[in-house]
């Protein structure tokens, strides 16, 4: 199976770039299903339900978000709609929307898409390797999907790696999202789970994480309050992974970082 992920999608900027590069990235890659972080969708946090469309309409399958999921109020309806928009799985229960979503191919193969959130410096959510393993019993790999995707979204590479390891063998692939930095540990593990610390993020690169760079660099430097945080708006980079499993075993055989765009040094695909 071939999986294309993309890290947090930077508003209009980000968007562009997956409008410009997706499409014929995932043609040319034959890609069977494209994920994406879309939690900075919308003005650069949170998403709406003309952002979920708008990414979909340019080949996006699965939206997965993190912290910012609520950031944009009129996604609290909407979420229960839309079985392709997820949010972090270790949220308590009752909470709107759900944390996976699978997703059958036309020739009969499935995916299980899972999205999590750290805790380290992160909202105090419930635990997430508890929550996945209880999900995994009922869904594993080999006995009723195809393969596993888990976007772990988290601030500190110690907890991702640590969660990248605790599911090797388990699960197809583990990649990173929200610092928005893409990194440069893309490789397969021990027992054949795919992993990636942070995909980085798509959007303008000429900035401070997606932020127009004077206004945080402001903030550092007088310790004062400064104008609301906006989105760069320069063209935008595409930043992600390329994941491809072996069907028989649902392990990762090849895993490779995506950079399309200005800034950053692209990857041949």
């Amino acid at each position: 199976m071939k999986i294309i992920f993309l890290g947090d999608i930077v508003g209009r900027s980000g968007r562009e770039a997956v409008g410009k590069h997706l499409p014929s990235l995932r043609g040319r890659l034959k890609a069977d299903i494209v994920i994406a972080n879309g939690e900075n969708a919308t003005h650069g946090t949170g998403i709406n339900p003309d952002c979920c469309a708008e990414l979909y309409g340019y080949g996006v399958d699965c939206i997965t978000t993190g912290n910012h999921v609520w950031d944009k109020r009129e996604i609290i309806p909407y979420i229960d709609k839309d079985p392709r928009l997820l949010r972090p799985l270790n949220y308590p229960g009752g909470t709107p929307g759900k944390g996976y979503y699978i997703h059958q191919m036309d020739d009969g193969r499935k995916i299980l898409v899972v999205n999590a959130m750290a805790r380290l410096f992160m909202d105090p959510l419930d635990d997430p390797f508890a929550a996945v393993d209880d999900l995994l019993k009922k869904n594993a790999l080999r006995l009723n999907v195809n393969a596993v995707f888990v976007d772990f979204h988290g601030e500190t590479t110690s907890e991702k790696m640590s969660f990248g390891h605790y599911f090797d063998g388990r699960v197809s692939a583990v990649v990173g999202s929200h610092t928005h930095v893409p990194t440069a540990d893309a490789h397969i593990m021990t027992n054949g789970t795919a992993y990636m610390t942070d995909a980085g993020m798509c959007g303008d690169y000429d900035s401070v994480i997606g932020v127009r760079k004077d206004i945080p660099v402001l903030r550092f430097t007088r310790k004062m309050p400064t104008e609301k945080m906006t989105p760069a708006e320069g063209e935008g980079t595409m930043c992600g992974a390329f994941v491809e499993t072996d069907d028989r075993t649902g392990l990762a055989t090849v895993i490779k970082p995506v950079r399309m765009g200005p800034v950053l040094s692209e990857t041949a695909l």
